[in-house]
């Protein structure tokens, strides 16, 4: 198994060249076998998940889901603080950020919980193509981005994308209460937010060939889709 990751390794970096120092020694980012492994797995339990369920009764995961979006909320409203400190006491440009500024830490290996819980709930119709495609390719994604460019404008992505899921997060965690329903005003900013930075991801690019869908958290998945691609739904439950 070291032999192998060894192996990955060397020819990760044949091809990308010298990495990131600053991030040398953080979690999960010095091997990419791991974060490898992990998307196997993901992708495993999403084609073998429903499968072990159909014959099952689907669980209501009221009490879980509460405690793992109010966590999740806390998580993406710490890293929006730490991020916006760091951008403001570094005198981030908002233009032109040069390649020396420092790194941002990533919750998408949690995210995958997300999907899971759609498993667990028998809500099969929301783990859509675009919903799995996300979430695997974003861990890898960033494992790449944090290791050869965790600096310039990527500071950007990550801010937004953390304001959007203190919004997303704490409203699933409140919706998992039925009395508290009726007063969750603020579902359909979300939805604009969401629909805003994909807005201005695609009017980025002026070739069309090159305009992406951005997934639910904001992030470009780098895949061309019609721009009739129907948008995955907020959970509701």
């Amino acid at each position: 198994m070291e032999s192998l990751n060894q192996r990955l390794n060397q020819q990760i970096d044949s091809w990308m060249g010298p990495r990131d120092p600053r991030v040398r020694g953080w979690l999960l980012l010095d091997n990419y076998l791991p974060t490898l492994s992990f998307t196997i797995i993901y992708l495993l339990i999403v084609w073998l998940g429903p499968k072990y369920m159909r014959n099952k009764q689907p669980f209501s995961c009221r009490g879980i889901l509460v405690v793992y979006n109010t966590a999740l909320t806390l998580l993406s409203l710490y890293m929006f603080y730490e991020l916006v400190s760091a951008v403001w006491q570094g005198g981030y440009n908002f233009f032109c950020q040069d390649t020396h500024s420092g790194g941002e830490a990533d919750d998408r290996l949690i995210e995958f919980m997300d999907t899971f819980f759609f498993i667990l709930r028998k809500n099969n119709h929301q783990i859509t193509v675009l919903h799995v495609y996300h979430h695997f390719t974003m861990l890898n994604i960033w494992w790449f981005v944090m290791n050869w460019v965790p600096c310039g404008h990527s500071y950007f992505g990550a801010t937004f994308n953390s304001f959007i899921h203190v919004l997303m997060y704490s409203y699933y965690g409140l919706s998992s209460v039925p009395a508290i329903r009726p007063y969750l005003w603020w579902k359909r900013y979300i939805t604009q937010g969401q629909l805003t930075y994909k807005k201005k991801g695609s009017a980025a690019k002026k070739d069309p060939r090159h305009n992406s869908l951005k997934s639910v958290n904001g992030h470009s998945n780098g895949t061309s889709y019609p721009v009739t691609t129907k948008h995955r739904k907020l959970r509701a439950d």
